[in-house]
């Protein structure tokens, strides 16, 4: 039987199983692969807010590192990235990236992390500390934790090297068409199982402490177990690989290496470029107005809501412990929407399913910010309701309400209407709108959040300070996406010839 014949499956299997028996050769390795990579990912994340929140550097210096850190590491990874590609074979380049990742987090706990003191500049951040503006802070201290800053950084890129560029490179070379339209929404589901899973783990490893003597590390031991979780699944990314490799891509029902798949070659433009396309279009302009205002929002909260985290968890294990039930919730949460809500508001309609993300943002962030910014005036209303808790706790759990929310609802609704958005487009605004939005799009999208915090912090000095200021323009920038959304979806509606309303 051949793999492009069309799949003729019940109703229930094709939503949740769409796979042939002959074909579990290739999806089972795929998806474990992509399972141990978001497994990885998602540990990661988590130890990386952990280290660098709980520390003295605190949830300020993350706009800092941002900025300072992951950007100009992301572009040197990119430039030495291009230049293997030349000279190592795919199969070589893919063993040649991922391997120093997980040398690194293995030196993490054997060698930096129990030599921290040694490692740390003291003398050079105090005397730096002492020459800056109280608002620098952030960036004094990540100067003195550089090892947390470093695990932040290749924490980062762990997703876009390993998930977004290894392997999605690897199915989108390997993949035929006929696959893709079945695999790639099973791999969506395994990238939230990984999280489902990930999520217990780092509470399990985070109860330790209960179970050692006084006087021990909880948070060493707890992070030995962490990091040596990431190594054994890197290794066993790297195995899957190989045997893909060894056996899948030498079977001619999955793979033909003669083929040539026809692309599109995306061009390459610099941001003056970018700009002015998008200039040009309003349309694409609209898009980009999405996906900035996405980037910029998220960032916004994320800072303030880790700061009250810190003040709620300040011990790394118990930090730990509620970053892995938020991850358990997430990736519930997300599942539930990608099978019971995404689908059916695109269903409906484009804008339908377009507007309910910032409208899901603009209702839970009210309800973070309320909390963080009136915290003081609530302890009477909360005991007139029979809450037995306390303020900042509220705020905790609305922060994370809005950034499971947030999450569940890029994977969902987000990332379908914005990839849809592009179709009904002519073949060169089509390929010249995504270049120009993945320049200008997506850089001022992760950066502009990080920023504008960074002027916030400088010029008020706190966290605490600066958020009234981030609530006032967290509510701007969801404004300005939701008349985006209201634009686009005019205009989307007349590209498809669909009527307003229907």
């Amino acid at each position: 039987m051949s793999a492009d014949v069309k799949p003729e499956f019940s109703k229930w299997r094709a939503f949740f199983w769409p796979v042939h028996a002959f074909e579990l050769k290739k999806i089972i390795p795929m998806l474990l692969m992509f399972f141990f990579i978001s497994f990885n990912y998602t540990i990661l994340r988590d130890t990386k807010d952990t280290l660098l929140v709980t520390s003295s550097a605190g949830a300020e210096a993350i706009p800092f590192i941002k900025v300072w850190g992951v950007v100009p590491a992301a572009i040197l990874f990119t430039l030495l990235y291009a230049k293997l590609s030349n000279v190592l074979s795919r199969e070589n380049l893919f063993y040649v990236t991922i391997t120093p990742f997980l040398l690194f987090f293995a030196l993490f706990v054997t060698v930096i992390y129990p030599n921290l003191s040694s490692l740390q500049p003291n003398a050079f951040a105090d005397s730096l500390k002492a020459s800056l503006p109280t608002g620098a802070s952030g960036f004094v201290e990540s100067i003195r934790n550089w090892p947390f800053g470093l695990f932040y950084i290749l924490a980062e890129l762990w997703g876009s090297v390993v998930l977004s560029l290894l392997f999605w490179a690897f199915a989108n070379d390997t993949t035929k068409i006929s696959e893709a339209k079945r695999f790639y929404a099973l791999f969506g589901l395994g990238a939230n199982l990984a999280l489902v899973v990930s999520g217990p783990t780092i509470v399990l490893v985070s109860n330790i402490r209960d179970s050692l003597p006084p006087g021990v590390d909880a948070w060493q031991v707890s992070l030995n177990y962490l990091m040596s979780f990431v190594v054994i699944a890197g290794v066993a990314v790297i195995a899957t690989y190989w045997w893909i490799n060894r056996n899948v891509l030498t079977d001619s029902r999955f793979f033909d290496p003669n083929e040539i798949k026809a692309r599109k070659t995306k061009p390459k433009m610099s941001i003056i470029e970018s700009l002015g396309f998008l200039a040009k279009s309003k349309y694409i302009l609209c898009i980009a107005a999405l996906v900035i205002s996405y980037g910029i929002c998220i960032n916004l909260v994320e800072v303030t809501w880790k700061s009250q985290l810190k003040l709620q968890y300040p011990n790394q294990n118990d930090y730990s412990r509620f970053m892995g039930y938020f991850s358990f919730c997430t990736g519930v949460v997300t599942i539930f929407m990608m099978l019971f809500v995404g689908g059916n508001a695109m269903r409906k309609s484009w804008g339908f399913a377009a507007i309910l993300t910032p409208i899901v943002l603009l209702i839970t962030g009210t309800g973070f910010f309320t909390f963080v910014l009136f915290r003081g005036s609530l302890p009477d209303s909360i005991v007139m309701f029979g809450i037995t808790t306390t303020p900042l706790f509220l705020a905790v759990i609305f922060g994370a309400v809005q950034n499971i929310m947030s999450k569940s609802s890029k994977y969902s609704l987000f990332d379908p209407t914005k990839e849809t958005a592009y179709i009904p487009l002519d073949p060169e605004s089509k390929i010249k709108g995504k270049a120009a939005i993945d320049v200008v799009g997506a850089r001022l999208g992760k950066s502009g959040g990080s920023l504008i915090q960074q002027g916030l912090l400088i010029s008020c000095g706190s966290i605490g300070a600066i958020t009234p200021y981030i609530a006032v323009i967290l509510f701007f920038f969801i404004g300005i996406w939701i008349v985006a959304v209201r634009s686009l979806s005019r205009q989307f509606n007349q590209l498809t010839g669909v009527k307003a309303g229907s």
